[in-house]
């Protein structure tokens, strides 16, 4: 059973992303603010599978939910450039 820690950047890395701090902040900056109709996995800036992941994890509650539900936050927010 896995018990990592379930984090921004442990959620990058899953992603296979880069996943240290300044670069999930500007990975957020740089596709922010999503549109209010646009659910995250629909986003452009993901692959097939990363869309399929984030999707997944909300929709069946996984141990992931939370932390992708923090992104999606991160996501719709204002850059401050």
């Amino acid at each position: 059973m896995d018990t990592t820690p379930h984090t921004l950047n442990t959620l990058f890395q899953q992603l296979g992303l880069p996943d240290d701090s300044a670069k999930i902040d500007h990975f957020i900056s740089h596709h922010s603010p999503l549109p209010d109709e646009l659910l995250l996995h629909q986003a452009q800036c993901w692959t097939l599978a990363q869309s399929r992941f984030l999707r997944d994890a909300l929709a069946e509650d996984s141990d992931w939910a939370e932390v992708v539900d923090e992104l999606n936050v991160m996501m719709r927010a204002t850059p401050t450039h």
